[in-house]
């Protein structure tokens, strides 16, 4: 279960990640389920603030099947009615002079989320927190890295990272920079769908990767530049050989592992039914 990530500014840190709850390598989630039917809710993103001062963006959505709730990401910090990330699923970035938001705002262990960077030295935007790992303020800002499920749970969902053969979600968003030499260009989103923060230039940031969880990169390239909104969630439901699994809407989907277990993937919010 994957929540929506966190939304950026026009000068803030970059977004959480959603919230990232699996019974993969983690039995507290695992359930025993009846047949019949569940509902479904797949996490918006958190949408994107206006310009320096204005509107501000907003948290994450979260997602939720049978009794588990994943958390929405934690919003940027929005410079300059307030520097400080916001708390989620995991945290979002600080403006220069703020801290990061904390995460695992649900309070579980082990834990869906971590927090977001304060500002670093100089004119430094924090990065956004992701499901695997904090956000940073070194430069580049690169935002916190996501966790994974298998590739034979996940199909083609989510995206790759540097442990072959899974799929990661809710990756932080990128934070940004100014005035530090030499400045990066790009700061990259986590592993699971963070958006890319900007460097001088803020054309170069990016929203969460849709249906990931992914938080949203932060925009500063002096001013300029829109805040970026941040990846919706998703939840992916596995389940025995025996088990007949139907979905809806369509949009949803059921397909089989190698191994012959059902899996249903809902990238909007729906119906599960298990018979």
């Amino acid at each position: 279960v994957v929540a929506g990530g966190g939304g950026s500014t026009q000068n803030s840190g970059g977004g959480g990640a959603g919230g990232f709850i699996t019974s993969f390598c983690s039995p507290r989630s695992a359930e025993e389920l009846n047949f019949g039917a569940y509902a479904v809710t797949v996490g918006g993103g958190g949408t994107a603030g206006g310009t320096f001062g204005s509107t501000t963006s907003t948290p994450g959505v979260a997602s939720s099947f049978s009794s588990i709730t994943a958390t929405g990401g934690g919003r940027s910090s929005h410079n300059p009615s307030d520097q400080a990330g916001q708390p989620g699923g995991s945290g979002g970035g600080g403006t220069p002079g703020g801290a990061g938001g904390t995460g695992n705002a649900g309070g579980f262990s082990p834990v869906e989320g971590y927090p977001g960077a304060g500002s670093g030295a100089g004119t430094i935007w924090g990065s956004g927190g992701g499901a695997g790992g904090a956000g940073t303020n070194s430069n580049p800002q690169v935002g916190g890295i996501g966790s994974y499920i298998p590739s034979n749970f996940a199909g083609s969902n989510g995206t790759t990272g540097p442990v072959p053969d899974v799929r990661y979600f809710a990756g932080g968003g990128g934070g940004g920079v100014q005035c530090v030499s030499p400045p990066a260009t790009t700061h990259a989103g986590g592993a699971g769908g963070g958006g890319t923060g900007s460097g001088v230039d803020a054309t170069n940031s990016t929203a969460g990767t849709v249906n990931t969880g992914g938080g949203a990169g932060n925009a500063n390239g002096g001013g300029a530049g829109p805040g970026r909104a941040g990846g919706s969630g998703i939840v992916i439901v596995k389940a025995p050989s025996a088990v007949t699994f139907a979905v809806s809407p369509c949009t949803n989907s059921t397909s089989t592992t190698p191994g012959g277990c059902k899996v249903a993937t809902f990238t909007v919010s729906g119906t599960l039914t298990i018979s």
